[in-house]
């Protein structure tokens, strides 16, 4: 058995950036800042940022360009995916990327991420049969910027 399953709440670095792929498919991408956060052996909090780059892909590129900007807290899930090539210095590079497979918005309510007959915590399947799901409400308390604690997180 297999998985490759990836699992963020972060907030975005820049808006997403939408193209079309020759094929006619449509594909965002952004990154995502996640906040890890420790207490040091001498009692000093420590932070440190990881920054994940995201591509979304038909219903859900739409989504995600239409409702997510620059600072928008979001709950994304999907696949890591590695892609490698060799630089114009003959140099091996690589690049993971997580493809977004569920998205679900975590902005305030009232915030500019909600639109018309929603509520915060709006829950969006990606793919071709793309399905709005059950909406998963995370309480306002339990979201904390500073600490995500598992015992606050609803599934």
């Amino acid at each position: 058995m297999n998985l490759n399953k990836a699992m963020i709440i972060g907030n975005l670095t820049r808006d997403p950036e939408v193209r079309n792929t020759t094929t006619g498919q449509i594909v965002a991408s952004f990154s995502v800042a996640t906040n890890l956060v420790w207490t040091d052996q001498s009692g000093q909090q420590q932070k440190k940022v990881e920054f994940h780059n995201i591509i979304a892909w038909r219903r859900l590129a739409e989504i995600c360009s239409k409702y997510l900007h620059k600072g928008s807290k979001v709950y994304l899930e999907g696949r890591l995916q590695t892609t490698d090539w060799t630089g114009q210095d003959g140099v091996k590079r690589y690049k993971t990327e997580i493809v977004a497979e569920n998205m679900i918005m975590l902005d305030n309510k009232g915030g500019s991420g909600n639109f018309e007959g929603a509520n915060g915590g709006q829950n969006y399947q990606g793919g071709q049969n793309s399905a709005r799901e059950e909406v998963i409400e995370i309480p306002e308390e339990s979201i904390d910027d500073e600490e995500i604690k598992v015992e606050n997180i609803p599934f």
